[in-house]
């Protein structure tokens, strides 16, 4: 049982119900419609070779020497977190249950970066206990909070500032270069610097950027992680310390629609020679740069299989509902970050044409339970199974989990063709001591 009292549970295979962790089985890499017959559907599919192929061509799109960090957020499966573990990425966590994740994936906890703007003093206090000792201060409160907590666990931390810079016009979400609760202002670095100075358990190691996240071209991407180099450069003038430089991320990959992850040929090259000119003895590593991203490394790795329940047809349209829907593929829709409704689901099986555009359902009692409006899938019958692919980042964690209490989809990892665990997350309630 993880803090936010979220627990996985392990899913056996077809007829199995004894409760032990699936066997390894041969499959095609990966045989969805096997894989939707033995566990059933919905269910989440990740492929590990994906994952580690996404994090070696990231790292060969990146200047020499470039550390990587997973955001845990875009998918804390620990199986995935587990792999990029191994493979040589770092965590980037936010909360006590992604802690446990990251640890139990075999992390370092010295590797973590704790990042966030709504630390809670149990929150640091949880994190410190476990031996994570770097953090991304987002505020002079969030700094003081994490100097008292050091204080009392006896430790030293180390900190970065995250930066709310100038924006440098790349398209994507854009999370800093305007008014926002991530970062500290620019203009307001220096007050958090002299406060920095009255911490004694805090030591301030360089600066954290995020400005944009899945940035819709390589030239909007450069831009950004360009722009906050040369703040960075700026600030190093004005006397913050930059042993670590995070430029953030911005990496995108297709959501809920077929596609393939983006490569970033130029990258290299164009930070390579902003940090030459902007940045001197990166190249030595003072300062060390990192980048994070979530979507970019497990987007394409997931793909959620449902059945269809029922086809019907109302007021000329045709609906086909299915078993999965927002609660299952959410994609923030609540939040109105990643609507879901470009999700463009592949048949398993082609069924002969017609000329009906089909709106996608899913299962839940409200209108707004939609994955696709309109979508051109022929001869739809209950039972077909539909693959919705690239759904590895903000997908099963991102949706409605507990809403109408809907068992949650089984979550498959597959390596190599062949099934290497299946499990279940499993929400419970649990009595908390009311205290006098």
């Amino acid at each position: 049982m993880t803090p936010n009292g979220v627990r996985p549970a392990d899913v056996t295979g077809a007829g199995d119900r004894a409760g032990h962790p699936a066997a390894p089985t041969t499959v095609a890499a990966p045989d969805h419609a096997a894989l939707a017959r033995r566990f059933g559907t919905p269910a989440y599919v990740y492929d590990l070779d994906e994952v580690t192929r996404a994090l070696g061509d990231l790292s060969a799109s990146l200047p020499t020497g470039t550390r990587v960090y997973y955001s845990l957020k875009a998918n804390p499966h620990p199986a995935l977190v587990a792999a990029l573990v191994s493979a040589g990425c770092h965590p980037e966590i936010t909360s006590s249950g992604e802690v446990d994740v990251a640890l139990s994936a075999g992390a370092d906890p010295a590797d973590c970066l704790y990042t966030g703007p709504g630390k809670t003093p149990g929150a640091v206090a949880y994190a410190l206990d476990r031996g994570v000792r770097v953090f991304s201060v987002e505020s002079r409160t969030d700094l003081r909070r994490l100097d008292t907590a050091a204080t009392g666990h006896g430790v030293r931390v180390d900190c970065l500032v995250r930066v709310n810079g100038a924006a440098a016009g790349g398209s994507g979400l854009r999370m800093t270069g305007t008014a926002s609760q991530f970062g500290v202002d620019l203009a307001d670095v220096p007050a958090l610097l002299d406060t920095a100075a009255r911490c004694p358990a805090v030591t301030v190691r360089g600066a954290h950027f995020y400005s944009i996240t899945n940035a819709a071209t390589e030239e909007a991407l450069v831009a950004e992680l360009c722009g906050s180099i040369r703040t960075a450069a700026w600030l190093r003038e004005k006397g913050l310390p930059l042993e670590v430089l995070d430029i953030g991320g911005g990496f995108a990959a297709p959501y809920a629609r077929p596609g393939e992850r983006v490569g970033y040929p130029g990258l290299a090259a164009a930070l390579t020679a902003e940090l030459d000119d902007r940045v001197a003895g990166w190249r030595d590593g003072d300062p060390r740069i990192a980048v994070e991203t979530g979507r970019h490394l497990v987007g394409t790795s997931g793909t959620l299989l449902t059945t269809v329940l029922d086809v019907k047809d109302s007021h000329g349209r045709r609906f086909a509902v299915l078993d999965a829907g927002i609660n299952h593929l959410g994609g923030l829709s609540g939040l109105r970050r990643l609507l879901p409704t470009s999700a463009q689901p592949i048949q398993a099986v082609a069924k002969e044409a017609d000329d009906a555009g089909v709106d996608l359902a899913g299962p839940l009692c409200t209108p707004l339970d939609m994955l696709g409006h309109g979508l051109g899938l022929p001869g739809l019958a209950p039972g077909d199974v539909l693959a919705i692919p690239n759904v590895g980042a903000y997908g099963l964690s991102a949706s409605l989990l507990g809403f109408l209490s809907h068992p949650v989809p089984t979550e498959v990892v597959v390596a190599g063709g062949r099934v290497v665990s299946a499990s279940r997350i499993e929400l419970r309630r649990e009595p908390v001591p009311a205290g006098d």
